[in-house]
């Protein structure tokens, strides 16, 4: 049986290999930055990747935030989901591993969803790289949160318009470590951007211990963008003349209609 289980692993391993790609030249993500690169007041090594852009926080090992544009025809992609976790080696070893999240109890939670990269087999893969992972609360990275990754996908099909998404974390002294040094945010944060609008919303949500289940009703953790400027000290990059939606007036979605959709294009089979 122990040998069996070692075969078993070294095949979901072969499986899923991949050669990563070094990062692309930072100018080559102004497409997920198309209002200028926002300004953070901690030091943030840029990484471009085809599919999004990351600012890491080398020392604590996870993202100050990642930002990335989901065009229409990229929302309902048909490539399935590899879970091929890896650690990014553009960092040369410095950086998260999957190992660090092992026993912890938190997941290793995307900044861009799998969902939004499911357009091409190595983007597919590159939404895997833990410089694109946080540490979350299951009941976060699988409840809410994933809840408002379907929204935004909803929003580029349904409104068939392109969004701009910045995507991030709070966090600071104080705050919980795992594995090898990576910081546990306190709480996350996520700006949606319509870029044939110019419409703006902001939602934050708490992150700390006892974790409880914080429902379904988006509306509740809507915060104003200054507010998430200030807490996270990052200062974004906003369409001229953008304006916020105001709470509970944000973009409608079917759901529904949204899977059916996807069934459509992929297949009846097809899994997030």
């Amino acid at each position: 049986m122990k040998r069996l289980l070692v075969l078993l692993a070294l095949f979901t391993s072969a499986a899923f290999a991949w050669d990563q790609r070094p990062p692309l030249p930072t100018q080559a993500c102004a497409v997920h930055n198309p209002y200028g690169f926002a300004q953070s007041a901690r030091p943030a090594q840029p990484i471009c990747r085809e599919a999004y852009f990351v600012a890491y926080d080398a020392p604590v090992k996870i993202p100050v935030y990642v930002t990335y544009t989901l065009l229409p025809p990229n929302a309902l992609g048909c490539f399935p989901r590899t879970n091929a976790f890896v650690a990014d080696q553009s960092l040369n070893g410095t950086g998260a591993r999957p190992d660090d999240y092992a026993g912890t109890g938190y997941d290793k939670g995307h900044a861009v969803p799998d969902g939004d990269l499911s357009w091409s087999q190595i983007v597919e893969y590159e939404s895997f790289l833990m410089t694109n992972m946080y540490p979350q609360h299951g009941s976060l990275n699988r409840g809410i949160w994933k809840l408002l990754e379907t929204s935004v996908r909803g929003w580029a099909v349904q409104l068939n318009q392109p969004f701009t998404i910045y995507v991030g974390a709070l966090y600071g002294n104080g705050d919980e470590r795992i594995g090898n040094g990576v910081i546990v945010p306190h709480g996350y944060y996520k700006i949606v951007i319509n870029n044939a609008t110019g419409e703006v919303a902001g939602w934050r949500f708490p992150h700390t211990k006892p974790y409880v289940n914080l429902g379904n009703d988006l509306t509740k953790y809507r915060a104003m963008i200054s507010a998430i400027q200030s807490e996270s000290n990052v200062q974004f990059k906003f369409p001229a003349g953008a304006r916020e939606v105001t709470p509970g007036t944000e973009w409608p979605v079917n759901y529904g209609a949204l899977t059916q959709a996807k069934r459509a294009k992929c297949g009846a089979n097809v899994t997030e």
